[in-house]
């Protein structure tokens, strides 16, 4: 038996657009691994920012790549009972996790990175597919004014 003869053929073709519910679930996913590498940093004692390249045109016509940083910003803070909290965000828009609820309280800091990683899962596995709709909708909203 020949060696093409073991695998299972199929005549699936290869989709041109990726769609829309898995470009929203890839862009947050992207930004909770940022959270997840900067809690990372602070709990080390290091910096963590993201790298962009970027060409720009000189005068005389000759581009050049020049790396830029983006400041991360962090998504979760102290509340008031002295108990660290964590909100996930599209954009600039909160996403409410549950009915009415957008926060979540973490507790101490060893535990804010073990969460984070809960959420990416949770994003990955599409179970904010509908959270992610409605946040998208509004940002889509704001920029048709």
């Amino acid at each position: 038996m020949s060696a093409i003869g073991n695998l299972k053929l199929s005549s699936t073709k290869r989709p041109t657009a990726m769609p829309a519910v898995q470009l929203r679930r890839n862009k947050l996913a992207k930004k909770v691994w940022e959270q997840i590498q900067l809690a990372k940093a602070q709990q080390s004692g290091t910096t963590f920012s993201v790298v962009r390249h970027k060409t720009l045109r000189n005068e005389d016509g000759t581009s050049r790549n020049v790396e830029l940083h983006k400041r991360v910003r962090q998504w979760w803070f102290v509340a008031a009972n002295g108990k660290l909290c964590l909100n996930v965000r599209y954009g600039a828009k909160l996403i409410e996790i549950t009915k009415g609820k957008s926060t979540v309280e973490v507790g101490t800091t060893t535990e804010l990175v073990p969460t984070l990683e809960i959420i990416k899962g949770a994003v990955e596995a599409g179970e904010l597919d509908t959270q992610l709709e409605q946040v998208s909708g509004a940002v889509a909203a704001a920029f048709k004014h």
